[in-house]
């Protein structure tokens, strides 16, 4: 069964770091280019950075970009996101998942997990 758990979320102050974590299990999550989401109350789903297979970073959003790092985890099927100098603006529900996504953009599947809720105060 495929799952895939987002954790590390919390409550920080503007400015603060944190560290996302993703663990997937049941396929080989290591084999694909695999990203960070996230999603803010009423706004779009956003890709917030990719790595590729090889652990080669493909993207960032403009919106993260020398503030966010992702990589991958040294056990297998897992991956980092590395959150450095955080605004309010980052407050968001995260997700990991392959990029694209496995089947499609849709969070409520119980495939994605629950995500992690970063909050940022300012």
């Amino acid at each position: 069964e495929v799952q895939l758990q987002a954790s590390g979320g919390g409550l920080v102050q503007a400015g603060e770091s944190l560290r996302l974590l993703c663990t997937a299990s049941g396929f080989s999550f290591d084999d694909y280019a695999v990203g960070w989401f996230r999603q803010a109350p009423g706004k779009e789903q956003e890709g917030v950075a990719c790595i590729s297979a090889g652990r080669r970073p493909i993207y960032y959003a403009d919106s993260v970009k020398g503030r966010f790092t992702i990589s991958r985890g040294g056990a297998r099927n897992t991956m980092y996101l590395q959150m450095n100098s955080l605004k309010p603006e980052d407050t968001a529900v995260y997700y990991c998942n392959t990029d694209p996504p496995l089947w499609g953009w849709d969070p409520s599947e119980p495939y994605w997990g629950q995500g992690t809720l970063v909050t940022v105060s300012s």
